[in-house]
Formats: structure tokens, C-alpha cells, sequence
């Protein structure tokens, strides 16, 4: 992303975050207002740590106790996710809330220097649809597949701290996170029809 955004972004010329806040004003932004330390610091390990963490680890799961399904749904889901995705992160550059209005990064408040890790393989101004809230919605779906309801309820706990984190650290538009659910729901979908039709291939 970060070798063909520039060029897509100069191609486009436009930055459609301005588009975003006539639609819903400062919503977001306006969050900045309500960060104490105590719920920054738990959204910002929800946004960073444990995000990643469910997103690796379930993987790493699947595979280690052999669950088929769990994995096919989680690859599927993450396959037709990107494909639906990556278009408009090149060719409709939207800024995130915090840089569009000139916000402090929450991320850097808790961890100072996060930012300059953290967009090492991604820019600014790809904020539509949200991945984050995509990616947590298709892991929590994915899980659901297993017999652990334990780690499932925890993939539910974990998707709406995320949902709630991008909009409460100022980072993602109502439209991004409304994006991603419906990013994630259309590759659910795909998945699951492309899955019950390899299910009744095998079975004949």
C-alpha cells in the first residue's frame, strides 16, 4: 500500500474525509474531548495489542487443533474482505479523523513514537472501510465455527472494544466503521455460500 498509495492518491486528487464530515460534522472528533487515561489506555491495547493478537492467534489456532471450517472461514472471510477493500484504499483516500482535524494521536499519548511503527505498511488516508472493525466482525464469526465458547464470547468482547476504540480515539469516521460491517457481511456471505458449496461437492 505504501508503493502505490502516493501515486493513486495524486491520481485521485482528492481527499473524500472532507466528503465524511459534511456528512456527520465532528462527531469524532469531538471525542478527544471525553479521553481520560483510564479508558485511553484500555482502547488503545484493545486497538493495538489485542487486535492483532485475536487476528494471529486464531490462526495459529485453528491450526494447531485442526479445525477445518474455523480456518477456511477465517481465510475466505480475510481473502474477499481485501479484495473489496484494497479499490478504495487506492482510489478513495480518506484521511483518519485525528490527521484530517489536526488531533494529537491518541496512540502516541499511551505509546510516544507508535505512530511512526504502526504506518510503516499503511498511510493516513486509508481509513474506508475500516479493517479493524471488518477484520474483528470475521474473526468473531470465524470462531463461532469452533466448540470453544470461552474464546468466542472473547472475539465478541474484543469486536465491540474495537468498534467503540476507532471512533472513541478519534482514528476512523462513522462511515468507515458503518464500511467495515458491511465489508465484513458481504464477504461472511460470499464465504459462507462459496463453503456450503464445497461442502455438498465433497459430499457427492
Amino acid at each position: 500500500m505504501n508503493f502505490l498509495d502516493p501515486w493513486a492518491t495524486q491520481l485521485v486528487g482528492t481527499d473524500f474525509a472532507a466528503q465524511f464530515t459534511a456528512i456527520e460534522g465532528s462527531i469524532v472528533a469531538n471525542m478527544h474531548h471525553l479521553w481520560n487515561m483510564v479508558f485511553l489506555s484500555f482502547f488503545v491495547i484493545m486497538y493495538i495489542v489485542v487486535y492483532p493478537f485475536i487476528l494471529w492467534f486464531s490462526n495459529l489456532y485453528f491450526l494447531i487443533d485442526t479445525q477445518k471450517k474455523p480456518l477456511q472461514s477465517l481465510a475466505l472471510g480475510l481473502l474477499f474482505l481485501y479484495l473489496f477493500s484494497i479499490p478504495f484504499y487506492l482510489f478513495f483516500p480518506v484521511s483518519n479523523v485525528y490527521t484530517y482535524n489536526n488531533i494529537d494521536s491518541a496512540l502516541s499519548i499511551i505509546f510516544p513514537s507508535i505512530n511512526s511503527f504502526f504506518y510503516t505498511t499503511t498511510t493516513t488516508n486509508n481509513c474506508f472501510p475500516s479493517l479493524h472493525v471488518a477484520m474483528s466482525i470475521i474473526i468473531a464469526w470465524a470462531v463461532k465455527h469452533t466448540d470453544n465458547k470461552r474464546y468466542y464470547y472473547f472475539t465478541i468482547f474484543s469486536m465491540i472494544s474495537v468498534i467503540i476504540s476507532v471512533m472513541y480515539l478519534v482514528i476512523h469516521w462513522i462511515v468507515d466503521v458503518i464500511g467495515g460491517i458491511i465489508a465484513a457481511t458481504a464477504a461472511i456471505i460470499i464465504s459462507n455460500t462459496l463453503l456450503k458449496r464445497l461442502g455438498d461437492h465433497e459430499q457427492k
